[in-house]
């Protein structure tokens, strides 16, 4: 394992062979996020994206009870108690969640226990959710008074459709992991999450990552996800992978009945 410096003692971050991980780690709150943990993510999302031997990354809570219990409801009454205030700490979260979104290299939630509100938005900015059995999710504004950050709500319809996201935000209701899979806001239930988690991310690691990346960002633009590219820039993408070493690589490997070695270039 190889530890990173993190800006917040409140997440760990370490890369374990080809694997990224951001971990929050504040157990007592049931790792709810205030302002320094939302700070601190879109840094340390940029060093694992941009690591030459990171060709995944993981986001998960410390602990087995939470994921993320929500944005740090504490910190309201100064962070969030007027529009104004309450505009410069969604664009606080939202780089956050753009920096998650928009990351070249695939990113997966791997959740246990809560994770609500906030801690769900920042799931749903992954490219994949996994959770075990004891998961669950709510989404709580309409309980609270607040309005939830539009890119959210694009990331909430994508994944569900707006009927469901609409049900779902307006009653507030808190669901379990089995509800959540048949409804699309996760992708599996594990029933060993640690494993389930280490596959995926050695069947990613095992695929060219220019070719991951061209599928992303394709996808991204396809379902209209926020802060996707344009159609000259997937174009280039794909260029890119035809263009590349990889691709030689791989129909090399091909042709050689053998598994290829993929670069990233």
């Amino acid at each position: 394992m190889t530890p990173l410096i993190s800006p917040t003692p409140l997440i760990d971050a370490f890369i374990i062979r080809s694997t990224g991980w951001i971990v929050l780690n504040r157990t007592e709150r049931r790792n709810a996020l205030n302002a320094e943990m939302w700070a601190a993510i879109p840094p340390l999302m940029k060093y694992l994206d941009e690591h030459a031997d990171v060709r995944a990354i993981v986001i998960r809570g410390a602990g087995a009870e939470a994921f993320a219990a929500g944005a740090d409801i504490s910190e309201f009454d100064d962070a969030r108690n007027d529009a104004f205030a309450a505009a410069r700490y969604d664009r606080l979260n939202g780089m956050a969640f753009a920096a998650i979104r928009n990351a070249s290299t695939p990113v997966i939630a791997r959740i246990q226990g809560y994770c609500i509100g906030g801690g769900l938005a920042i799931a749903l900015a992954c490219d994949m959710r996994i959770a075990d059995s004891t998961a669950s999710f709510a989404l709580p504004p309409a309980r609270l008074g607040l309005a939830y950050p539009l890119d959210g709500l694009r990331d909430l319809t994508a994944a569900i459709g707006p009927s469901t996201a609409k049900e779902l935000i307006f009653t507030g209701r808190r669901i379990k992991a089995d509800e959540a899979m048949r409804i699309g806001l996760i992708d599996r239930v594990a029933a060993d999450i640690d494993g389930e988690t280490d596959a995926i991310c050695n069947d990613i690691a095992q695929g060219a990552p220019l070719s991951i990346t061209h599928a992303k960002h394709a996808i991204n633009y396809i379902t209209a996800r926020p802060g996707h590219l344009d159609d000259a820039e997937i174009g280039w993408l794909a260029a890119r992978c035809f263009d590349s070493e990889d691709y030689i690589e791989g129909r090399k490997a091909f042709a050689e009945k053998r598994k290829p070695k993929f670069k990233g270039a």
